[in-house]
């Protein structure tokens, strides 16, 4: 049989109620003779109140202390899942990010995984035991506890999949897969029995908040192959079914000889447009309003410049909309210094995007999306694209709309 890694969010263990459930299911697994590995996040709400805890006391954001107190969620997750199991006469036993241990580098907060020690973790599953581990937590080379940021326990999952060598990691959710765009915008979206990396990649880049961006880069760079499915199911679901349910997001799926045009459509307003004007047109301009931007640890994504016949150029771009005010002052000396006009921000834009490996081989579907917004009177800000993506800035009152014509207009219901 196979190795699995399991992972369950916080809506799925959000009560002591569906952290039975979860037990129910992990022990249908280890009975049907697979070897289990089980990740779990914090109790839903539970890192939210314990980060108002810190906010109460501190404004301080990086202090390695945070993360002692945020990795606390996943313990009290991993303890009672442990004992829930042990109730059904399955082995099992918890452990922290530290006693794995899953080492990381030193930022607070923010942590990025170096390496884990797979082979404690395989002592466990050879002697018949289910390991119930703490997702979102390791440790640093001075032995102190870091966290890898919100949705942090995805990426724990996934690192955890590549170093035991797993067969597949599920991502149990409180959704039943990967649509083609939200289904609470678009009613008749359609579950995708399989995406590749790349187009789930780009998906999650747009907004899609299934899974955590960087659960799925790493998935791609060590190729562990996911499964995103539900938790809120009946937990007897029989097992042979289980295992073909969800959306299954793997390499260049070859079974397709034509793949479709377009796979998905997601959407993103949680962002705003930055526009300088009147920036002077020479060299090195660009590094000039872009370099401190990065530098304030600010993410940058679409950016649009244009040349105009004075010798100026307007430049735009986009921000997290959180992140708006905060790039706003990190310009305004840099306005000063490359003697732009002036400096606007917008926070009444969104971002929706076509994503496809199918893009590579099919043509016009740049003019087909854009001859489809215009029939519906929305009008493009920005346009960006890639190899198998393309993303345009609109008005956010514009957003369902959009999502709809552009799901419509490529028959991503069929």
């Amino acid at each position: 049989m196979a190795l699995i890694v399991q992972k369950f969010g916080g809506t799925s263990v959000a009560t002591t109620e569906r952290i039975k459930n979860v037990a129910k299911r992990v022990a249908k697994w280890h009975r049907g003779g697979h070897e289990v590995v089980v990740v779990v996040s914090a109790m839903a709400g539970e890192t939210n109140r314990l980060f108002t805890l810190i906010s109460d006391v501190t404004s301080n954001t990086r202090d390695s202390e945070i993360d002692v107190i945020a990795s606390t969620g996943e313990q009290v997750t991993i303890g009672l899942l442990s004992l829930a199991l042990k109730e059904l006469d399955i082995n099992s036993r918890s452990l922290t990010g530290w006693q794995i241990p899953v080492k990381t580098d030193r930022q607070s907060t923010k942590a990025r995984i170096l390496e884990i020690a797979s082979k404690n973790i395989l002592k466990e599953t050879a002697r018949g035991t289910v390991p119930i581990i703490a997702g979102f937590q390791g440790v640093d080379g001075d032995n102190r506890i870091k966290t890898l940021g919100r949705g942090g326990s995805d990426t724990s999952a996934v690192a955890i999949a590549a170093a035991v060598n797993a067969n597949e990691c599920q991502i149990f959710t409180d959704v039943d897969g990967v649509y083609t765009t939200d289904p609470r915008v678009v009613p008749n979206a359609r579950l995708l029995k399989t995406i590749t990396f790349e187009e789930m990649l780009e998906m999650a880049s747009l907004g899609s908040k299934v899974l955590q961006l960087r659960s799925v880069e790493f998935a791609g760079k060590y190729r562990v192959k996911l499964r995103v499915l539900s938790s809120l199911t009946d937990p007897d679901y029989p097992l042979e079914y289980e295992a073909k349910s969800g959306t299954l997001i793997t390499y260049e799926d070859d079974n397709d000889m034509e793949k479709a045009e377009v796979s998905g459509i997601a959407f993103n307003r949680n962002e705003a447009k930055v526009t300088i004007i009147g920036v002077p047109d020479k060299p090195g301009i660009a590094f000039s309003i872009l370099d401190p931007v990065a530098a304030a640890n600010i993410e940058v994504d679409v950016i649009v410049q244009n040349v105009g016949k004075d010798g100026t150029t307007d430049f735009s771009f986009t921000v997290p909309r959180k992140d708006l005010e905060k790039t706003l002052d990190t310009l305004k000396p840099v306005i000063r210094k490359v003697k732009a006009r002036e400096v606007i921000g917008d926070n009444k834009i969104c971002k929706v995007g076509l994503v496809g490996v199918g893009m590579r081989s099919h043509v016009g579907i740049a003019s087909k999306m854009f001859k489809a917004l215009s029939n519906a009177n929305i009008n493009i800000q920005m346009i960006s694209t890639s190899e198998i993506k393309i993303t345009v800035v609109i008005n956010e009152d514009s957003m369902d709309a959009a999502a709809k014509v552009l799901h419509q207009t490529f028959e991503l219901d069929k």
